[in-house]
């Protein structure tokens, strides 16, 4: 892992509404103190039962946060995209980390220290409030995909996460190609199924003309037709 000064293309300013809470001093001290982290395809950020250093926003790049469960089986839990942070409900805990997050492509992530980070927070109520709502949110969603991925049947639940990909990384330019390629491995991770499942279930939706498929890339072709396969499960 390469560590570079931040470079002029990412700075601190970057982080609305996060830098807008801060006044000149606490301004002046993250911009002193954060460093921007180059990271390689396929590069660990960080690991399960490590301690946070601080708090991760993605500047450049993709990145997947996911949980090994039995027999070493992947289940992604969140695709960040920039800007964003994350791997910060860890840091408030005082926990180690309970997930891992991997690049899916070449990133940069910026890191404000995990001490200076909190000297700010406890001098400012409105960044305080700004990641308790933060975290308020993230608890909801968390509610919603219990829920999705427990109840739905696999068609609901593939469809529901292409649609997931859709509206985190949006489109290329021809308005259809979701502009994220992933894996089938992956696909079925997000999807909580195997991926033989994932790959028969996209195969369906591909002869229903719901999508097209060109190795890893995915095309939806009629979204109404998906967002109602996503609702009825």
């Amino acid at each position: 892992m390469a560590i570079l000064q931040p470079e002029k293309q990412f700075s601190v300013e970057q982080l609305q509404p996060f830098y807008g809470f801060l006044n000149e001093e606490e301004q002046e001290l993250v911009k002193a103190t954060s460093i921007v982290q180059r990271f390689k395809k396929n590069q660990i950020i960080y690991t399960n039962q490590e301690q946070p250093p601080g708090l991760f926003c993605l500047m450049k790049g993709k990145v997947k946060i996911f949980k090994e469960g039995v027999g070493g089986r992947g289940q992604i839990v969140d695709l960040i995209k920039p800007i964003e942070f994350f791997g910060y409900r860890a840091l408030f805990a005082e926990e180690n980390y309970l997930t891992s997050s991997i690049t899916i492509e070449e990133s940069y992530v910026l890191l404000i220290p995990r001490d200076h980070l909190k000297y700010c927070i406890r001098q400012n109520n409105n960044l305080a409030m700004y990641f308790i709502k933060m975290l308020a949110k993230d608890l909801g969603v968390s509610n919603q995909q219990t829920i999705s991925l427990t109840q739905k049947h696999i068609r609901g639940r593939l469809a529901e996460a292409l649609l997931f990909l859709r509206d985190t990384y949006g489109l290329e330019e021809d308005g259809a190609t979701l502009s994220i390629f992933l894996s089938r491995e992956d696909l079925a991770n997000l999807s909580n199924m195997t991926t033989s499942n994932a790959i028969r279930t996209l195969s369906n939706f591909s002869s229903e003309k719901l999508i097209t498929v060109d190795g890893r890339k995915v095309k939806i072709i009629n979204e109404e037709a998906l967002r109602r396969v996503s609702l009825l499960g």
